[in-house]
């Protein structure tokens, strides 16, 4: 069975500097993983160059058993790649259905006709009301982003990966910034996303991570130190030595 999302080899430098250095990954279908490590370990440029962001400078990636290495990252958002963002990167002057209607528009190949708002095309408010209403944001829909809460945006941007209808996530630290009381509600969208989409979320919150991820990947100075279930991580005396501390010991 293809995998949804690998990379083989994949290494970056910039000069002297390496970066990544023969990551070996493998995101199954319908995973729910993570991505964890120390500031520095490399963990954004490896999503960058998961996305096409970035080039790598030598490896394979593979999207649902095909390489993508060269790709651009429209063809891998085609393809089913989405991803959050660490920044939220919405339109925060329009109203949160707008910015969902936009992606779905995007991807259903309506947006370079949308010379009216895309919110007034029929099949597609409805399919936006539909991603709101899953994620808790219906009674939003008319509020303008910029007057969200910060974890409200979250979700918000959440729905817009959604609408793209990837068969692979990435959600780019969900949780930073986010208030404990709206991170939980963070981790009860996540649990509810549809069980066939493949998840990897990069986080430095470790309780949602161990709370969501079951199958968690270490990454230190562009290298996998170790990956395994939630359990085995916790035990682990490297991870907790290069970065949990104690906490879960």
């Amino acid at each position: 069975m293809s995998s949804a999302l690998e990379t083989r080899k994949l290494c970056k430098s910039f000069g002297a500097l390496t970066v990544a250095d023969n990551i070996d990954f493998r995101l199954e279908p319908g995973a729910r993983h993570a991505l964890i490590g120390p500031n520095g370990a490399g963990k954004t440029t490896f999503v960058n160059m998961l996305m096409g962001a970035l080039a790598p400078s030598s490896g394979q990636i593979l999207l649902g058993g095909e390489e993508v290495t060269r790709a651009p990252q429209s063809a891998r958002v085609q393809r089913g790649l989405g991803r959050t963002f660490q920044i939220t990167t919405l339109f925060r002057s329009l109203p949160v259905l707008d910015n969902v209607a936009l992606a779905v528009a995007e991807r259903s190949g309506l947006a370079t006709r949308l010379w009216r708002p895309a919110s007034s095309h029929r099949e597609i408010i409805e399919e936006s009301q539909g991603l709101l209403a899953e994620l808790g944001l219906a009674g939003d829909a008319a509020a303008r982003v910029a007057d969200l809460p910060y974890g409200k945006q979250r979700l918000v941007e959440i729905a817009i990966a959604l609408g793209l209808r990837p068969r692979v996530l990435l959600l780019d630290e969900p949780a930073a910034g986010v208030p404990s009381t709206e991170s939980e509600r963070i981790l009860q969208v996540l649990d509810r996303l549809p069980a066939d989409i493949a998840i990897l979320i990069i986080e430095h919150d470790m309780d949602l991570v161990f709370r969501f991820a079951r199958r968690i990947t270490v990454l230190v100075q562009g290298t996998v130190l170790v990956e395994g279930p939630p359990e085995e991580i916790a035990r682990d005396p490297r991870v907790h030595q290069v970065y949990l501390g104690e906490q879960h010991g």
